[in-house]
Formats: C-alpha cells, sequence, structure tokens
C-alpha cells in the first residue's frame, strides 16, 4: 500500500466525489448491500463494467467496493480497508511480557465505560475492549469515509483470535465530531476519555496508517476540549501523542507513560 504527498494532502474526509461497486462476479448478497451502502452514503451505485468505466474517466476521488467478506476503499494504488493487526501484535506481546502504556495509562478494572474521541481504525479501541469483561466503548470518527469502513469491519470481519471477535461487539461506532458530542454530553458520563489525534509529525513509514490519512480529520485540541473531556470523565483523560509533537506541552497533565524507544506517549490528567 503506497502513499504520496499529494495523497495525504487529498483532504477526503468529506469529498462526495465517489461510488460504490462491488468485486467480480457478486453475488445477490454483496449487490444487495452495495446498494443499500450507496443509499445509505447518498452516492452512485455503479455494477463491476460501469465501474470499470468510470475509472478509466478517472472522474472520482475514490470508489468503495463490497467483497465477499468485507468492505473496502480503493483510490489509485491504495487500498483502505478495515484489519485488526497492530491490536493483535501489542496483546501478543503483551502477553509475552512487553510494556503496553496504554493500559498502564489507563488502569482498567474491566467494567469501564469508555469514550473514544478518535476511533480511527479502532485498533485501540479493540485492545482497551479486551480488557472489558463488562465495559463498553463509544468510539466517534469525524470522517464519514473512515467510520464507515471501520463501521462494516466491525459487523463482518471474524477473527481466529476469540478476544478480538468479543472485544469489537464492545465498540460502538459513532459517526460524531468529538467537539460537538462533547458540549451535548451530560457532565460525568463516562468512567475514561480517551483522545488520540492525528499527529503533527505522522510517521510516514507506518504503511498500514498512510491510507487513512486523506480521510482523517487533522483539526488540533483546544483548551475548551480539554475542560468538556475533564467535565465529561469521572475518571482519567488520556492522551496519545508522539515524543516529538507538540502536545503533551499544551497539556497540564499529571502522568506521562510511554518510553524513547516506541516514540509514544499517553499522557494522563487524574
Amino acid at each position: 500500500m503506497g502513499c504520496n504527498d499529494s495523497l495525504i494532502a487529498g483532504g477526503l474526509a468529506d469529498s462526495k466525489n465517489f461510488y460504490v461497486t462491488t468485486s467480480d462476479k457478486p453475488n445477490r448478497r454483496q449487490v444487495d448491500k452495495a446498494k443499500r451502502l450507496a443509499e445509505e452514503l447518498s452516492a452512485p451505485y455503479l455494477d463491476k463494467r460501469r465501474s470499470i468505466l468510470a475509472n478509466r474517466e478517472s472522474h472520482h476521488d475514490f470508489y468503495y467496493v463490497v467483497e465477499r467478506n468485507r468492505v473496502l476503499i480503493r483510490r489509485q494504488s491504495d487500498i483502505f480497508f478495515f484489519h485488526p493487526s497492530s491490536a493483535k501484535m501489542r496483546m501478543r506481546n503483551w502477553n509475552h511480557g512487553q510494556n503496553e502504556y496504554l493500559l498502564d495509562a489507563f488502569q482498567l478494572s474491566g467494567g469501564e465505560r469508555i469514550l473514544d474521541l478518535t476511533l480511527g481504525l479502532g485498533s485501540d479501541a479493540i485492545l482497551m475492549g479486551g480488557f472489558l469483561r463488562e465495559g463498553q466503548v463509544i468510539g466517534l470518527e469525524s470522517s464519514l469515509h473512515i467510520y464507515t469502513i471501520v463501521r462494516y469491519g466491525l459487523q463482518d470481519y471474524v477473527d481466529p483470535a476469540d478476544w478480538i471477535n468479543e472485544s469489537m461487539k464492545r465498540i460502538t461506532p459513532i459517526h460524531a465530531d468529538y467537539k460537538t458530542y462533547l458540549r451535548t454530553t451530560p457532565d460525568k458520563s463516562f468512567d475514561l476519555v480517551y483522545c488520540d489525534p492525528m499527529f503533527d509529525h505522522p510517521v510516514m513509514r507506518s504503511s498500514g496508517l498512510n491510507p487513512i490519512r486523506p480521510f482523517a480529520n487533522h483539526e488540533g485540541v483546544s483548551e475548551e476540549d480539554i475542560e468538556e473531556m475533564r467535565r465529561v470523565s469521572r475518571g482519567r483523560v488520556v492522551f496519545k501523542t508522539l515524543i516529538r509533537d507538540r502536545l503533551l506541552g499544551q497539556i497540564p497533565v499529571n502522568r506521562v507513560y510511554g518510553s524513547k524507544s516506541s516514540g509514544i506517549l499517553y499522557g494522563v490528567i487524574l
């Protein structure tokens, strides 16, 4: 999966210049699902033959493909799809005795109701869900297209690891901008609030995240946002950032977890 500067700067979070199609030789279920998706997104549905013609004309920014077991987005040579690979790797490392600083920052007991303000591909939410026996993760995603891919992924994906499948059942994705959502949420509605904004200096070698970048919301966190996070949380507020980014220098955190080797920090407001 490649990525170039024009793709990163694409700004496709709210693009309406796309269509929905299926993979080759679709079954009836795929066609029906693709038509429902097109209706949900107020986008045209094109059968495979018409889709090929549309690609040749290059009049669209990207297109959705409904395959037999997943929904994905194609744009030029890039493919954007749901897969919990990062969460699986981190859980495996944790089971082998390696530190997982996100878990250190959260201090989960298993029954928390968590608000994930920036769901993205859902890897952090899936890892959280693996430690929630009775809890729940509400995941907000402001980008319609990221939300759509992840919502269908949480519904359709089946993993050989049972903990992944159980964790995904505990995640409720919501298409919403967290700035608006916070301001309409009652005080102390959640046990924990988590914020993972797009980094100032993204790790471009992280090829698994590259296709998501043009669809993401890059708006920064304000002081008022932080106060709203503290208001709706009964417990802690956790921020994720890179060591070389500016975020933690702008937020009065009580504790920081992380390592220089990973380059990732979790700041906690108690």
